[in-house]
């Protein structure tokens, strides 16, 4: 590492130690900046290229796991007052923000969702597919139906749970059997962190029929250097086939990772490349 990298590097790191003692008093991005001895404008590039999101983003991810923690055991108004937001609205947009949730529905463990969910049949097997009122949140690859249904009441425990099949999972189920110009019908309710949310977004922006690389998927969000990331983010993606974590392969042209099974990813693929040809 040459000596700017080093000087860089540990600016940064210094500003990740201040925001992370100071996160209480919600500093602003001039103190914050103002602390390591830089200008807000070079402090926010520079920042945003070694911690891959925002000072400000990166303070409500500190915000909101301390909140989380304090949402346990104390009100609403209490873990808004501990995390030094201003009130419940702040925190409210926060958690919307980052969680996709409220922080009543966090703190209840969803307990004020209702999720309808069903299974159906794919051209690569049965799949679970399961939808908010705010749309889509939930599709995978169901092996066995037991174990699918667990999977999905892990993410909310104390949810209101149907089995029934509902508008946006239907709009969601065509897109095996129509062209990808329909996707914009389809509603999404998905929680994550900014950068995996990106990701997720970069991932629609594939043509069927074509691939990319991790490599390639930085690169467009502008951080070359974060292709482990773009993995790990690709990895938790909550949305099978609909979001197509499996358009992307190594820049080696293997094919990578894939949750729901190399196999499948690979007759996916192939799928894709017959079909693109007479949509």
């Amino acid at each position: 590492m040459n000596t700017q990298k080093m000087l860089d590097y540990n600016r940064i790191a210094e500003a990740i130690e201040y925001i992370r003692e100071n996160f209480k008093s919600q500093p602003t991005l001039d103190e914050i900046a103002h602390h390591i001895s830089l200008s807000p404008a070079h402090f926010q590039r520079l920042f945003t290229v070694w911690a891959g999101v925002s000072p400000k983003k990166f303070l409500q991810y500190i915000s909101i796991e301390h909140a989380k923690q304090i949402l346990k055991r104390s009100s609403l108004s209490e873990t808004a007052y501990e995390t030094g937001l201003s009130g419940t609205s702040r925190l409210h947009d926060l958690f919307v923000n980052i969680e996709g949730m409220t922080p009543g529905e966090y703190k209840n463990g969803g307990e004020n969702l209702s999720i309808n969910y069903s299974f159906a049949e794919s051209p690569f097997g049965e799949i679970i597919v399961a939808a908010t009122s705010k749309g889509l949140c939930h599709m995978a690859f169901a092996e066995e139906r037991q174990d699918a249904f667990g999977n999905l009441q892990k993410k909310f425990p104390n949810a209101r749970y149907q089995q029934v099949v509902d508008t946006i999972q239907q709009n969601a189920i065509v897109i095996f059997t129509q062209d990808w110009r329909k996707l914009s019908e389809i509603k999404l309710h998905l929680k994550g962190t900014d950068f995996q949310l990106k990701v997720w977004k970069t991932l629609l922006d594939i043509p069927i029929g074509q691939l990319t690389t991790y490599g390639n998927i930085a690169s467009k969000l502008d951080n070359p250097n974060a292709s482990r990331a773009v993995g790990t983010a690709i990895g938790e993606n909550p949305i099978a086939y609909l979001i197509p974590c499996h358009r992307v392969i190594r820049s080696s042209g293997e094919p990578g990772g894939y949750r729901w099974g190399l196999t499948r990813k690979a007759a996916i693929i192939g799928w894709e490349a017959a079909i693109s040809e007479i949509i």
